[in-house]
């Protein structure tokens, strides 16, 4: 199709989208495919949260809302946030989006300009860099390497900013990793800020709740309150409630950048869904217990899925705190040949003799901007991610 704007060719199709489909097809073809591609809870939504829609709609709670959401998921976001970090968010800060996607993206629209710099610490989540520029701004890849646990170093940031820097995004818990910042790096890192107030930070938090260490999580509102302002929270229900479909993410930040999410959220999609908000509510509001049984259940399949891999010549894991993500090196076994003389060159070679010999889907690092990796998921049964472990060290056994 002729006509399509410059812009669109910025952006990739998502590698873990199209990871997923490749699944699927395989699938269809009738190939039984063990699946560690998808970012997605393999635990059912909570019935209390089923019913909350239910009751939404014979109700009739089915028209448009506010732009913003619904004034009682943004109290309970607030409440959330409050307990969160100790902040205290007027629901006048806070927005209600299909998905926390939706919200990033509107957040950088709101944001960027031509040139505007957003720093991005690699690995990432694949969609920030085609989100930056498929909003006219600049990505600005740092490379953090397993030696610094994945995380940006307060003099790797400071290097980084230009006076076109408007964004640091920071990840934590990571996707793909699973790290987090520690408060005294999260304090490191506002001593920078400190220095250059023209740089906000968008903090998406969206696994903040899948969470394995006994300390509880930091949060850099909660270590630097009086940078607020120049922090946008992002977070959502999808992950933490097994509500990926629901399609509700929200963010807290300044009220004017909160009001041009809006004003774009206006004349783009007008509102979040009225069902999905209802059982928002009731997620942020109603029994938290699943939460923790679905961590435990993550942190289990952690604890396996680590040790397997560790045993396995060639691969190396560390031990992540949150998320539901491993990030293995391959770079032991690169350069290795295949039973039938093909040479394992790089991490995507790697992640297709698995898929193409053990019928084992995963996603190579390099869509996550740090060759020599491989990203598995570990939301999905213990026994499928036992066997898929089982076939990636026989499949490493066989390399030359």
């Amino acid at each position: 199709m002729s006509g399509l704007s410059k812009r669109v060719g910025l952006i990739r199709v998502s590698p873990s989208a199209a990871a997923a489909q490749r699944v699927r097809d395989l699938k269809a073809e009738g190939r039984k495919i063990l699946d560690l591609t998808i970012g997605e809870p393999d635990f059912d939504t909570p019935v209390h949260i089923k019913e909350a829609a239910i009751a939404a709609i014979q109700r009739g709670d089915t028209k448009y809302t506010p732009v913003n959401g619904i004034p009682a998921l943004r109290k309970a976001i607030a409440g959330k946030l409050k307990q969160r970090s100790g902040y205290a968010y007027d629901p006048a800060r806070i927005t209600v989006g299909g998905g926390a996607k939706q919200i990033i993206f509107l957040a950088l629209t709101a944001t960027l300009d031509p040139g505007s710099e957003v720093i991005i610490p690699a690995p990432y989540w694949v969609s920030y860099p085609d989100m930056v520029a498929g909003n006219d701004g600049t990505p600005v890849i740092v490379t953090c390497s397993e030696n610094q646990h994945f995380k940006i170093t307060a003099q790797q940031l400071e290097a980084a900013i230009t006076p076109k820097t408007r964004w640091l995004i920071l990840n934590t818990p990571s996707n793909p990793t699973g790290v987090a910042y520690t408060a005294d790096e999260l304090l490191g890192i506002t001593a920078v800020l400190a220095r250059h107030p023209h740089v906000g930070v968008l903090t998406d938090e969206i696994y903040d709740e899948l969470w394995y260490e006994p300390d509880a999580i930091a949060s850099l509102v909660q270590v630097a309150p009086q940078l607020a302002d120049r922090v946008l929270v992002v977070n959502g229900v999808s992950k933490t409630y097994a509500m990926t479909g629901w399609r509700i993410g929200y963010a807290a930040g300044s009220k004017p950048l909160i009001d041009a999410i809006n004003v774009l959220q206006s004349q783009s999609s007008s509102c979040p869904s009225s069902i999905s908000q209802h059982a928002a509510v009731a997620a942020l509001t109603g029994p938290q217990a699943i939460v923790g049984d679905y961590a435990r259940a993550y942190g289990r399949r952690r604890d396996m899925a680590v040790t397997m891999l560790n045993a396995i010549p060639g691969i190396r894991c560390i031990n992540p705190s949150g998320a539901f993500y491993l990030f293995p090196s391959c770079a032991g076994v690169l350069g290795r040949l295949t039973p039938d003389g093909q040479r394992i060159e790089t991490d995507q070679d790697f992640v297709m003799h698995l898929l193409d010999e053990a019928s084992v889907a995963t996603i190579h690092g390099t869509a996550y901007g740090l060759p020599g990796y491989f990203r598995m998921s570990i939301a999905t049964a213990e026994g499928v991610l036992r066997e898929s472990c089982e076939r990636i060290a026989e499949v490493c056994g066989n390399l030359v």
